[in-house]
């Protein structure tokens, strides 16, 4: 694969952040009720961003969790053993019954993860309401999934892939585009 063009860069993705940002308070009428939770593994770094940000606006701290929605995969028959899929842990310490729950990932492609991410956050209980928070709208959706805060529309080919980087985990915050 190769680096066709670089997207974004520090300064943008934190530009496109503090927007998210600011929609969600305004959406949500301020942060009561509000839990952040990030889809693992770019959505993470994506949800505490978002949560210092909504800090430094309203100087109150949102809850945020982890979602891992690997066993809530629908590709999962399509692997040898369900072990082949890596397991990893959901840390959503608050109960999210009656709660807005906003899902947080990098990028939103087909709509799969989002559906399998809604349905582990329903198995731990009925929150008020699910919203959707992507840095990159990619396109091509096999579900009939749209995002409620996007950082940036970025149509592609579907033999194009993007790839975010974040600081936490890649040293570096970027978002490029690979052929």
């Amino acid at each position: 694969m190769n680096e066709k063009t670089q997207l974004l860069d520090e300064a943008a993705i934190a530009r496109a952040i503090k927007r998210i940002s600011h929609e969600i308070i305004e959406r949500n009428k301020g942060t009561d009720d509000l839990i952040l939770v990030g889809i693992k593994t770019r959505g993470l770094p994506l949800a505490k961003r978002i949560q210092k940000n909504i800090e430094q606006i309203e100087n109150v701290t949102v809850d945020t969790g982890e979602l891992d929605i690997s066993l809530y995969r629908d590709d999962l028959s399509n692997r040898d053993t369900v072990d082949e899929a890596t397991v990893n842990q959901t840390n959503i310490q608050q109960d999210i019954a009656g709660k807005k729950v906003v899902l947080v990932d990098d990028v939103l492609y087909t709509g799969r993860t989002v559906r399998a991410a809604m349905d582990a956050v329903i198995d731990l209980g009925r929150p008020k309401n699910i919203q959707l928070a992507v840095l990159v709208d990619r396109g091509h959706r096999e579900l009939p999934i749209r995002a409620d805060y996007v950082g940036k529309n970025i149509p592609t080919s579907q033999d194009e892939v993007i790839k975010v980087h974040f600081e936490e985990s890649d040293e570096v915050d970027q978002v490029s585009i690979y052929e």
